[in-house]
């Protein structure tokens, strides 16, 4: 194997991949601050909707304030088990590479058990230095999960669709949390104005919600430096009020956090009571954004801004409502303003909770486009505009289209429903889910990655599901009141995901198919049976062996090729990063004569994909590399290039660009200085070198496919409907493949295809 020495961007890469592992105490501590305003802004705004929500039903206040101390009691056990235990001590720790959300625990599953749905998966992927696969010895338990998985195509199916639910209900985070927690807050001025129209309240909070969304594309980063001084004001005043309540109101509200309260809130109020931990559940929103947020930060320093700063001013708040609520029955569905203590302290409160209703909103909309992201890279979601937003923090987004359509959602459900309480119902049903489906994989990567025993992942489960099972029922009786919305927004965006996802699986079989046989190129002989014209031609294909169906129907319509030919296939693995000096695997197709080549680019599901200005260059520079290490190999070794007819069993190669130039080589003169140094040591290999850069100085074109995808007339309905409709419809209003490759479009060619599924 052939190491080229690191280049300035590969130990970029490597720093962002540890995740600031060597950064100083100061650089953990600011991105600890950065989080208060990304991550905990929607956990921190739940107290202005929690109390609200959880006695909007039938559930009564009685003088003994049973049902006040069996609802503080879930809460705050909810919350310390949830939010505490499960996520912050267990579920940060499943990181994948940094990476956090549904689909980061799904990548850990895919590498260590080969649960992937993604094709032209390949042995040499699992020698990333991202792959992280460990040889630790295999328990029982892992041997016959992996096992299992392997052999039901059906049950790998199921998990990703399984995966899908709880990505689409995080996406419907996104449109609930701004909705709730901005029409939460602006609906305290009317404590005050009491003659202001509920209108007015909407608009709004419209207006702050549009504001919101209008900011987006300067960064997570940015926007995390704005917000972050407006959250930890809030973090403190609600603490300081909820210290005040319970020193004037009730002290010996403590006494509530005994778990004693919960048995008898539920055996006391029954039916009433189970349904109202719809509303309790809310007090825990924002932790599975907190998840998915993590490649915006690392994991220690949301940890300790979760452990210091927000869990212990969260509790002094929800403990200061119930106190006032305990002598204050009558105030219920105002709780919240109605505990701040002065006139004096209202309006200040009322500013900073309307701000951080706002922030509270950023942790779920960032999480949004993290989540799009990965399933743009792992062909589950259309092809979508994806800004990288920070030089510093890999990882962080944003994305156009996806921000405008959360708030047209946004808008529709604030002004649709005008209610905090549906909102709520519909808000605690998404969040239930999404937490469920995080629990079931943390278990499989329980017995499957960390190798425990099933009696330690089976107490996971159990623990935790049976909680979140509690709540999730409660929360679909809700379902006439608002539930049905994240259920349709579900169905909706899951749709959307499986059937580009089916598509794009049946393209793959359709190319495997249809592979030009390698036996028909050579006997076509070194020109391939037309005129070889100087330059590089770059065949885009999705394939990494054979040769496409794609050059093939176009030299059956075009009598000239280029001089040489690469092969390009451009593909995600299921890593979130992949360093510069590991991108690019090089083979060599067909005899030397023939001059063609493989090129298989490899991305992560969080990566950057090549920039025009560099990537021509590091092919060219590879391309020579691999031809004077070829000869060399077959210097010491032999000549064996007639066995290497096909790629499959030629040597393959990882390069990079020596000096790391981040300009366009203009000139046939600038390239070949580029690599004097090989010539000069190379001087039997310098023909064929030089014919590659002499065809890099003529031009380079890109050859893509126009696919254009029809059902067989044999296909189910379903199949017909799913493609020659929707993924129809998907295809032709995303981006297409040449704006997502960055291909200029003065050197583009495209071969327009119709294949059948």
């Amino acid at each position: 194997m052939f190491h080229p020495r690191p280049s300035f961007e590969s130990l970029e890469y490597g720093l962002q991949n540890q995740k600031l592992n060597k950064a100083s105490c100061s650089a953990v501590l600011s991105l600890a601050y950065q989080s208060l305003g990304v991550v905990y802004g929607d956990l921190s705004t739940s107290p202005l909707y929690v109390y609200k929500t959880t006695f909007s039903g039938k559930l009564s206040l009685h003088e003994d304030d049973e049902e006040i101390y069996g609802v503080l009691s879930f809460i705050f056990w909810t919350f310390t088990l949830i939010a505490l235990l499960k996520y912050v001590f267990i579920v940060l720790s499943a990181d994948d590479n940094g990476e956090g959300g549904s689909f980061a625990l799904y990548s850990l599953l895919c590498r260590h058990a080969k649960l992937s749905m993604l094709p032209n998966q390949q042995e040499t992927d699992e020698k990333l230095s991202a792959y992280g696969v460990e040889r630790t010895a295999e328990t029982w338990q892992s041997f016959a999960s992996k096992s299992f998985f392997e052999k039901h195509t059906k049950f790998r199916k199921g998990l990703l669709i399984f995966v899908l639910l709880g990505t689409c209900m995080t996406i419907g985070d996104g449109v609930f949390t701004p909705a709730i927690s901005v029409l939460s807050a602006v609906s305290g001025v009317r404590i005050k104005a009491t003659g202001l129209h509920e209108n007015y309240v909407v608009a709004i909070s419209c207006v702050l919600l549009v504001g919101l969304f209008s900011i987006q594309h300067h960064g997570t980063h940015r926007v995390a430096f704005l917000f972050a001084p407006i959250v930890t004001a809030w973090l403190l005043s609600i603490a300081g009020i909820g210290i005040y309540n319970i020193i004037q109101w009730n002290p010996q509200i403590f006494h509530a956090l005994s778990p004693i309260y919960m048995v008898k809130l539920l055996k006391r109020t029954r039916r009433e009571g189970w349904l109202s931990l719809g509303g309790v559940v809310l007090s825990i929103t924002g932790v599975e954004t907190m998840f998915a947020d993590l490649g915006h930060f690392s994991t220690l320093s949301v940890k300790i801004a979760f452990t210091f700063l927000v869990y212990p001013c969260l509790v002094l708040a929800y403990l200061g409502e119930a106190a006032f609520l305990s002598r204050h029955h009558e105030d219920i569905q105002r709780s919240f303003y109605k505990a701040i203590p002065a006139e004096a302290v209202f309006w200040p409160v009322f500013i900073v909770a309307t701000f951080a209703a706002v922030v509270g909103s950023q942790a779920a909309i960032s999480a949004t486009f993290s989540i799009i992201s990965q399933c743009c890279a792992l062909n589950c979601f259309p092809h979508v505009k994806i800004v990288h937003t920070s030089r510093k923090i890999y990882g962080q987004v944003y994305i156009p289209e996806v921000n405008w359509m959360l708030l047209s959602l946004c808008l529709a459900v604030t002004i649709g429903l005008r209610d905090t309480n549906m909102i709520g119902h519909a808000y605690g049903l998404a969040v239930t889910t999404v937490m469920f489906v995080t629990t079931c994989l943390m278990t499989m990567v329980m017995i499957i990655v960390w190798k425990q025993q099933i009696i330690t992942a089976a107490a996971f489960l159990v623990v935790f599901g049976s909680i979140e099972l509690l709540y999730l029922s409660a929360a679909f009786f809700k379902v006439p009141e608002g539930g049905w919305i994240p259920l349709l927004l579900s169905l909706a965006f899951m749709s959307v995901m499986y059937v580009w996802n089916y598509g794009k699986l049946k393209k793959h079989e359709f190319d495997l198919e249809n592979k030009v046989s390698m036996n028909r190129i050579l006997s076509l002989g070194p020109s391939l049976g037309m005129v070889r014209v100087p330059g590089i031609g770059l065949v885009y294909t999705n394939l990494v062996m054979g040769i496409p169906a794609i050059f093939g129907h176009f030299v059956t319509n075009l009598p000239a090729f280029h001089q040489v030919l690469v092969f390009v296939c451009v593909k995600s693995v299921q890593v979130p990063y992949v360093g510069a000096e590991e991108r690019m695997l090089v083979g060599r197709v067909g005899p030397q004569e023939f001059h063609m080549f493989r090129c298989i680019v490899r991305y992560g599901y969080k990566d950057v994909h090549h920039e025009n200005y560099n990537f021509e260059n590091r092919l060219v520079a590879a391309l020579v590399e691999y031809v004077e290490k070829e000869r060399k190999m077959k210097d010491e070794f032999g000549d064996t290039e007639s066995d290497n007819l096909d790629d499959d069993v030629s040597p393959e190669l990882t390069f990079t660009l020596p000096d790391h130039e981040e300009k366009m080589v203009r000139s046939f003169k600038e390239i070949e200085e580029s690599f004097a140094g090989y010539l000069e040591t190379h001087s039997s290999l310098k023909d064929e070198s030089i014919q590659i850069l002499k065809a890099r100085e003529a031009g380079i074109a890109y050859i893509l496919g126009h696919s254009y995808a029809r059902a067989k007339k044999s296909s189910s309905i379903f199949a017909k409907l799913a493609i020659d409709v929707v993924y129809s419809f998907l295809s032709r209003n995303c981006r297409g493949t040449d704006v997502v490759l960055n291909v200029p479009h003065t050197s583009l060619l495209e071969v327009g295809m119709i294949y059948y599924v």
